[in-house]
């Protein structure tokens, strides 16, 4: 589908000028000094100067030819872009390497510049623009400015100066490097559409110029080791003290953790130990059990692992030292003890047609006209949770939000984002108690009102599209408002870990004749599949407090009868 056509053509400067100003209203006494130079000089260029170099950050790369810059609101770029020059932001003829002059060129463009070198290296010219330059790289080729390489072209090539900066600018103002500039074009366009959330002058994501710097230093640390750059050039570059600033810790920790795991899969133990100390992601303390059992430190290990199942972190680590316990206890020849059993949910075993989704297959064969099934998966209670508790996810707490364009809270997933909102959140939640009293709002009409008003807006919890007002009726009029809660309360509990791992499927009796409206969640496992710890979480917790929820074991009937027998009722409706 056709994007519509935004009526300014210099939307994208517009934009581009609103980030300035916010920037110099929240960041003034944050910018460098050749941040507030670029700011001011930037205000006095030509407007189609300032397009022009607009248009050149929001593209990928650096180095740009003037054919490829042609746009109508702009005219010819030869022109626009001589203040440009002027003022430093961009560089006529620049050398270049001759992976950039690849980057930059056609295919036929180089088969012309490079006809006798491809001959000589024996680089066949039906072959790749990537081979050949693999064949190139083979001699040493000294950069140089673009009409030296294609002197028969007429074209010039420009660099933009500015890059880094200006990443710099989009870092301060989204207080994050994944988010684009485009967030802006596709809110015009509506494609994505963000709650409003009052913001005043001081909210902004750095409160001092050593944390940006921090940030955009662990950001390039993260990009080269997903790079797979080896660990010994990048360990140096890494910071090993521990932030104040809360949220650049835990980034600081993950990042730690992920270098001390890749250690100790490439059995270097003693050096993920050491890191694994140093990381405050939740996960370290389990990996450091592990890592002394694998030293045959076993005394050490039960220590610390006794230590972490006194006051553990979450859930999934409660789990973890489960297991890890009693092992350790067998190798020290000590008592293990029987941990109390725990509750399971029951069981269903379903024979059905070979299917390529067997959640699908499954939800198919047990629907029916009086029990629909569906297959939600993570959506639905989170949907719920999310459009009950709005007021609290959105609330605007310092920190939480500093620019227009927030999918959800900035502190979503720190320790304390329960703590913050505790009071908005128990109000929330308060309105599933069914007291009898008129003047409580039923919870009904809120989560129904909300589903309305805000239907499309970005949400941390709100999966539109696995949403629609069927389900959510269904599920108002067979959930019970006790069992809402239960998950809720979970929910906020653990955030990150518990948004996952929820039973793939619901089944709803709207009208049963015996017990009620009702309902019963389904975790469906295929041929060869098992549980995942956080599906078990969940299934536990469930089954605890005696919360429908079942686990269905499929298999497929063979080839043979497969083709001639069908699995159950097909219409089954299954949500998006």
């Amino acid at each position: 589908m056709a994007l519509p056509t935004l009526d300014d053509p210099f939307y994208y400067l517009v934009n581009f000028r609103t980030v300035l100003d916010w920037l110099k209203v929240r960041y003034a006494d944050l910018l460098a000094a050749d941040e507030r130079a670029f700011i001011a000089t930037f205000g006095t260029l030509p407007q189609a100067s300032q397009a022009l170099l607009v248009r050149m950050v929001m593209r990928k790369g650096i180095d740009f030819r003037a054919s490829r810059l042609v746009y109508a609101e702009i005219g010819d770029p030869t022109v626009a872009v001589t203040p440009l020059i002027e003022a430093g932001f961009v560089e006529d003829g620049a050398p270049l390497a001759l992976e950039a002059l690849f980057a930059l060129t056609t295919k036929p463009e180089l088969g012309v510049r490079f006809s006798a070198d491809l001959a000589e290296s024996g680089v066949a010219k039906s072959r790749g623009k990537n081979d050949w330059l693999a064949a190139l790289q083979a001699r040493a080729w000294e950069p140089r400015p673009f009409a030296d390489w294609l002197p028969m072209s007429d074209d010039r090539h420009y660099r933009l100066g500015v890059d880094a900066l200006c990443e710099r600018f989009r870092l301060m103002f989204f207080g994050n490097l994944r988010q684009q500039w485009s967030e802006f074009v596709l809110a015009d366009l509506g494609v994505y559409r963000f709650e409003t959330v009052e913001l005043d002058a001081a909210s902004r994501a750095f409160s001092r110029r050593g944390e940006l710097e921090a940030y955009h230093r662990l950001y390039a640390c993260r990009e080269r080791f997903e790079a797979q750059e080896p660990l010994d050039t990048l360990l140096p570059d890494i910071p090993r003290d521990a932030f104040d600033n809360v949220w650049l810790e835990r980034r600081r920790g993950r990042l730690v953790y992920k270098l001390a795991y890749r250690l100790e899969r490439q059995g270097e133990l003693a050096q993920a130990l050491a890191l694994y100390e140093e990381s405050s992601a939740p996960e370290a303390r389990v990996r450091r059990v592990r890592v002394l059992e694998s030293q045959t430190r076993f005394e050490a290990a039960l220590k610390l692992a006794e230590q972490a199942a006194a006051a553990p972190f979450n859930a999934a680590e409660s789990q973890c030292l489960e297991r890890i316990l009693p092992r350790l206890k067998r190798k020290l020849g000590r008592p293990r003890g029987k941990p109390d059993p725990a509750p399971e949910a029951p069981r269903l075993d379903l024979e059905l047609s070979r299917s390529p989704s067997v959640e699908l297959a499954a939800a198919r064969h047990l629907s029916t006209p009086r029990a629909p099934v569906y297959y939600v998966e993570n959506t639905l209670i989170n949907a719920l949770f999310g459009l009950l508790c709005w007021e609290a996810i959105f609330a605007p707490l310092p920190g939480a939000f500093f620019h227009p364009f927030h999918v959800g809270p900035a502190d979503l997933h720190e320790a304390d984002f329960h703590v913050r909102r505790r009071e908005i959140f128990d109000d929330c939640l308060a309105r599933l108690q069914q007291d009898g009293n008129p003047a409580t709002q039923d919870y009904r009409d809120i989560i129904r009102r909300r589903f309305h008003q805000k239907f499309g807006i970005q949400s941390p919890f709100v999966f539109w599209e696995g949403l629609d007002e069927a389900l959510l009726e269904l599920a108002l009029h067979c959930i019970p408002p006790s069992h809402l809660r239960l998950w809720f309360e979970r929910l906020l509990g653990d955030i990150r870990a518990n948004r996952a791992g929820m039973p793939d499927l619901i089944q709803f009796w709207p009208d049963d004749d015996i017990d009620g409206p009702r309902y019963r969640m389904i975790e469906v496992k295929g041929p060869g599949d098992r549980l995942q710890d956080n599906q078990r979480r969940w299934l536990e917790f469930c089954a605890a407090h005696a919360m429908p929820v079942s686990v269905c074991y499929v298999r497929w009937k063979p080839e043979a009868t497969s083709a001639t027998h069908g699995d159950g009722d097909t219409s089954a409706r299954s949500a998006p």
